[in-house]
């Protein structure tokens, strides 16, 4: 799937690295050759008339654990970086490179290689062999490695190789199989629950590590105050770690649990709502690098179960950007820093020419109509499967075109 000709993308306002400013965007070969308010279309040029909507980088969801291109396309996604918790587990490189084809050329999917073989915690995994084919990253899965020996090797590693190490940011040993935060909401219901502390001593444990090793160390989720403190601590002392978090957690409290729909049966858990407010102020003070999906859609067979039995998961692609211009809405952020989290820095940790308008940069661009309303509806979703906890509640932004390497992939075009 090549560019058949030029495209400039007209009468729009570009969100770049510096700002929101009115402008042209032309896109030659797949890549983006040029912007700017001198830009003009040239003959033979596809011209497409943005009419006043958002001209952004397609999204990079940092780490899903499905890839759900209709789901994907509806949210303005064109890059995916694919946790290794797979059947199998991204542990072999003929895996790995497998997945690395997998979307193309409509959606590029970039697995992150499983740390340890069969994500068990004990043996590193070959590493160096899976980056030959093709993992931008290394992921401890949806656990934690609770041997501090093994997580140091995968951090000098992985330091030596110049890749990231994703974390799952639970204290094992705390959170067991707890389905919940402890305090009063899963006291009044009954939920096995964990302390939040366990990411705290999670997070403390990596970031040490991380220092010594001299690693980048990211947290893929980081949902509570103090696990934010930790990293903003870090991070004033020069330690090389980010972090991001699911529009669940700055969205939604343990209040969402109270009606046990297991929609909201997350990993981590949903916080208190002091923690929810903690992580809305982190994302304004740019603790957190990465707005992410966490797209993980799970069936009735998942769900229809008692809250503690159910699995943990929500279908996260289709409402990812919504939920974000929440933030801008609210006055939490500004448009370019909202891209930032969604695109720009996603594609900075895989190393990846995209997420951000500038010239030479792939041409994954969306058009984004930021005021559209609509309601969140399961029953219509794209996803393979409808476990969105934001179900029946209203939303404003919708993608009304993408593009993947300047070739139209989706958006509704209204």
């Amino acid at each position: 799937m090549k560019q058949a000709r030029p495209i400039t993308i007209t009468g729009g306002r570009m969100v770049t690295p510096e700002g929101v400013a009115e402008g042209s965007l032309r896109l030659v070969d797949g890549l983006i050759e040029a912007l700017g308010p001198e830009v003009r279309a040239k003959e033979g040029d596809e011209v497409i008339d943005a009419r006043g909507r958002l001209v952004v980088p397609g999204l990079v969801d940092f780490g899903v654990f499905a890839v759900d291109k209709p789901a994907f396309h509806f949210g303005g996604i064109t890059r995916a970086a694919l946790m290794p918790d797979q059947s199998p587990p991204l542990d072999y490189p003929s895996r790995v490179g497998h997945i690395a084809k997998s979307g193309k050329p409509d959606l590029w999917v970039h697995p992150l290689a499983a740390a340890t073989r069969s994500l068990e915690g004990r043996e590193l995994a070959e590493i160096a062999l899976m980056k030959e084919a093709g993992a931008r990253g290394v992921a401890t899965g949806r656990r934690w490695i609770g041997d501090s020996g093994v997580m140091l090797r995968l951090l000098q590693y992985a330091a030596m190789l110049d890749l990231v190490v994703v974390s799952h940011a639970e204290d094992a040993g705390l959170a067991g199989e707890a389905a919940a935060t402890a305090g009063e909401i899963a006291t009044r219901l009954g939920l096995p629950a964990a302390l939040a502390e366990a990411e705290a001593l999670a997070i403390a444990r990596d970031v040490a590590l991380a220092e010594m090793a001299g690693a980048r160390l990211h947290v893929r989720q980081v949902t509570t105050a103090r696990g934010l403190d930790l990293v903003r601590e870090a991070k004033r002392r020069g330690v090389a770690v980010t972090c991001g978090i699911s529009p669940a957690h700055f969205m939604l409290s343990d209040l969402a649990t109270a009606d046990f729909r297991t929609f909201t049966r997350l990993s981590p858990p949903l916080r208190s709502e002091a923690d929810r407010q903690a992580a809305r102020v982190a994302i304004g003070e740019g603790v957190v690098d990465v707005i992410t999906s966490s797209h993980d859609p799970c069936g009735p067979e998942d769900k229809r179960l008692p809250f503690a039995d159910a699995a943990p998961g929500m279908a996260g692609a289709e409402t990812l950007l919504a939920m974000a211009l929440n933030l801008v809405r609210d006055g939490v952020i500004d448009t370019a820093r909202a891209f930032e989290l969604l695109a720009a820095n996603p594609a900075r940790l895989l190393g990846v020419p995209a997420g951000r308008l500038e010239p030479g940069m792939e041409a994954d661009i969306a058009l984004v109509d930021p005021d559209a309303p609509w309601v969140i509806d399961r029953r219509r979703m794209e996803a393979t499967a409808d476990n969105t906890p934001f179900d029946r509640q209203g939303a404003e932004g919708r993608v009304r075109m993408l593009l993947k390497g300047g070739v139209r992939v989706g958006g509704d075009t209204q």
